[in-house]
């Protein structure tokens, strides 16, 4: 039986399980619930093969199936409090490790290739912005305030056009 690529088989559990930060409560913090009130918590493997649909497949959080994972804004939460706790940033040096005994990553020629920076050059030689394009530019502002002048400067109403 394959293992579809959102689903966490057995062999990347045993490795994550570990990593998963254990929920801790402030000891200076008073709380209103007594210690086991409220909600159960979610269990951390469906916590995480829910987070691992999203980040495969792409969809929204709001959109997780709740039947199958449970409650989105849940999981999500869990998301945030993980990636506070630098779960995924371990779980990301583990992969690279093992990568690095199975392969071996050449870290001496590695390198970036992409630029953040704004094109010095751009503006020539692209031209104007595709917006702008049609704006007519440099024009003083008309000292009687419309646009056009009619021939006649002032006309009086009462004579003939």
């Amino acid at each position: 039986m394959s293992v579809k690529s959102w689903e966490v088989s057995n062999a990347l559990w045993e490795i994550v399980e570990p990593l998963i930060p254990t929920p801790k409560r402030d000891k200076e913090k008073q709380y209103r619930r007594k210690v086991g009130g409220g909600r159960k918590p979610l269990e951390a493997r469906k916590v995480f093969s829910a987070i691992v649909y999203v980040l495969r497949t792409g969809i929204q959080w709001k959109a997780l199936p709740k039947d199958v994972f449970g409650s989105p804004s849940a999981i999500h939460r869990y998301f945030r409090e993980w990636e506070q706790e630098g779960f995924f940033l371990e779980l990301w040096k583990r992969g690279l490790s093992e990568y690095d005994d199975l392969e071996g990553i050449a870290w001496e020629w590695q390198s970036i290739d992409g630029s953040m920076n704004k094109a010095p050059l751009a503006k020539e030689s692209s031209g104007p912005n595709p917006t702008d394009r049609g704006k007519k530019r440099n024009k003083a502002p008309y000292s009687c305030g419309r646009a056009w002048r009619p021939v006649v400067g002032r006309r009086d109403r009462s004579q003939p056009a």
